[in-house]
């Protein structure tokens, strides 16, 4: 393993053990006042190890996982596309869906107003304005406020938990993020039907405990699933990830891709999810 692969564990086992992904907190040499951007109290700066980019974030509220990251990397989004992010939380899907694509406009719909906040804050830092906006609003209006058809692509890393499943969080912000309070998987799957072009891609992570509701939901909605990958922690232990792309209209053919395994035996990352977040092996 050479330096940077090194560097890039460090910082991916840290922000995991603390609820985030990776990147290291402001005050290792960012100047976040020179971008013109104000950190809020519990706020910090986390680099994203991608085209310079990073996120402001809160960890007593919400940070992002791995789930986010490996969404915008089995995402494959096409040059020129419209794409919109639903439960956006604080943007990082959106950038870095344009850390490694061309399309031509990101949106990402968030319903807590204190997370598009630090989103816009975000956008606002790396200089994205005019290829990334952050709306607060409810994926269960999106019929009144965008067109039919609008966008080529939405990608969408929903509440995994239903009111029945695991114990909801006592911090309202994250429980919103973890569990279906404020919008249940069938919300995201009809938003996205009404978003999204004829043969547009939906393109989402979920829990694999969830598969076939989430399958009948997709085709009840006339979006077909066609491509889906396992996560697995370890080789030899349960998948606790599922990546899945879906087509409006499509027909019915699905592609299972080879398993992503995170972890060596001796808790070392594969070579692939170095890859994923922007090393060389």
């Amino acid at each position: 393993m050479n330096r940077e692969n090194e560097v890039i564990k460090q910082n991916v086992d840290e922000n995991n053990r603390s609820g985030c992904a990776c990147g290291q907190p402001d005050g290792n040499g960012w100047n976040h006042e020179a971008s013109g951007v104000t950190l809020h109290p519990g706020e910090r700066i986390d680099d994203l190890q991608i085209n310079g980019f990073q996120i402001i974030q809160n960890p007593d509220k919400f940070c992002f996982g791995m789930d986010a990251v490996l969404l915008s990397d089995y995402a494959g989004i096409r040059k020129d596309s419209r794409v919109m992010d639903l439960c956006s939380g604080t943007g990082i899907v959106p950038i870095l869906l344009e850390a490694k694509y061309e399309a031509s406009y990101i949106e990402g719909l968030e319903y807590q107003e204190d997370c598009v906040d630090m989103a816009r804050r975000s956008v606002k830092m790396n200089g994205l304005e005019r290829k990334i906006r952050m709306t607060a609003g409810d994926i269960r209006t999106v019929r009144e406020h965008y067109p039919a058809g609008s966008f080529d692509y939405v990608t969408c890393n929903p509440p995994y938990m239903t009111g029945h499943h695991g114990q909801t969080n006592q911090n309202y912000g994250k429980a919103i993020a973890r569990h279906e309070i404020l919008c249940s998987f069938a919300d995201v799957v009809q938003a996205a039907k009404w978003l999204l072009k004829e043969t547009g891609h939906l393109i989402l992570v979920h829990r694999p405990f969830r598969l076939a509701e989430i399958f009948y939901c997709l085709k009840e909605n006339k979006i077909e699933p066609k491509r889906m990958r396992l996560v697995y922690p370890y080789m030899d232990k349960e998948p606790n990830m599922v990546l899945i792309e879906a087509v409006k209209g499509g027909r019915e053919r699905i592609t299972v891709d080879p398993p992503l395994i995170i972890y060596r035996k001796d808790g070392s990352y594969m070579d692939e999810v170095y890859q994923i977040y922007g090393g060389r092996v």
